[in-house]
């Protein structure tokens, strides 16, 4: 073999090493996607197509044999013979709105008082945040205890003050047990804007304070033209998040009140629960799962639209 033949082979067999290690350097991020991508579609994905696919199906284990395809017949009995689906949604929009509301103002009050400098402040934080890390199912029995008609500290203080003049069974009242759960939600819902907000409070820097101190504007002012506007991303995220926890919220009110008395704290959520787990009918809890998840879907895309978050984050 002369020397310009030998010279080509080795070109050719170094072009195919190149050609290689390119085509191994473009798919090696691909093959580390991998098994995340996986997990997730067999944890997510499939879950949702599954919903979906049931929701047009006559799907009640306790019926076997009359299970079929159904179309859209499941979703034209919610919006047309179901008498507890729009007093659910509605109860649900209360829901949401009293509980994020409520939290994002005590939240974000509380965020200003632990941002400021004072004695045991560390302590103080921990302990503010205590009602984060309480379980659901554990605050359910708590509040439960205390609520109580016949032993429950509430009871107890109001009538000390005078308020009420005899017991009251708070979760059984009609006109008491919505509010009562609310209460119970806002203990434990408020750290969660505490702590994300005391954390955006403490990337601001303090040039900006002394900056307006300097120009002669007050706290309100300061409030106003440099903590909320630092503040926004942060307010825009979690408020759009714990629309979606709470929507979604079931083991609290169900621990306390079981959506009763006579379906006054039956969210949507609440609803579904019951119609699939306890009716046995996943094909009609299903397509009441896709109407929920269509509802936040659309709240989240318009909310997004509204704050403009799209461009904020750009």
């Amino acid at each position: 073999m002369n020397v310009p033949q030998e010279l080509n082979l080795k070109r050719v067999a170094k072009s195919k090493k190149r050609t290689k290690k390119f085509k191994l350097d473009k798919w090696l991020p691909y093959l580390f996607l991998l098994p995340a991508t996986l997990m997730i579609s067999i944890f997510l994905f499939y879950p949702i197509a599954t919903v979906f696919y049931y929701s047009l199906q006559n799907y009640d284990i306790s019926a076997p044999f009359y299970n079929s395809f159904a179309g859209f017949d499941n979703f034209k009995k919610i919006f047309t013979t179901d008498s507890l689906f729009i007093p659910s949604l509605w109860n649900s929009l209360k829901w949401v709105g009293s509980q994020v509301i409520l939290q994002l103002i005590c939240g974000l009050g509380i965020a200003l008082l632990l941002n400021q400098k004072f004695r045991f402040r560390g302590a103080v934080r921990a302990a503010a945040f205590i009602p984060w890390a309480i379980s659901g199912v554990l605050a359910s029995v708590m509040w439960s205890l205390m609520y109580n008609e016949h032993m429950g500290v509430f009871n107890d203080i109001l009538m000390r003050i005078g308020l009420i003049n005899e017991n009251r069974a708070w979760l059984s009242d009609k006109g008491t047990a919505f509010i009562s759960v609310i209460l119970a939600e806002l203990w434990r819902g408020i750290p969660f804007f505490a702590i994300t907000l005391l954390a955006a409070l403490q990337s601001i820097p303090e040039e900006l304070y002394e900056a307006v101190k300097v120009d002669g504007a007050g706290r309100w002012k300061s409030f106003l033209h440099v903590t909320l506007p630092h503040l926004k991303t942060a307010i825009i995220l979690t408020t759009l998040l714990r629309v979606i926890w709470e929507f979604n919220n079931v083991d609290l009110i169900f621990n306390l009140t079981g959506g009763g008395p006579a379906h006054s704290t039956t969210t949507l959520t609440m609803y579904i629960a019951e119609q699939a787990v306890h009716g046995s009918n996943f094909g009609y809890g299903s397509a009441l799962t896709v109407v929920s998840f269509v509802i936040l879907l659309v709240f989240a895309a318009i909310y997004l639209r509204i704050t403009r978050f799209e461009r904020e984050d750009s």
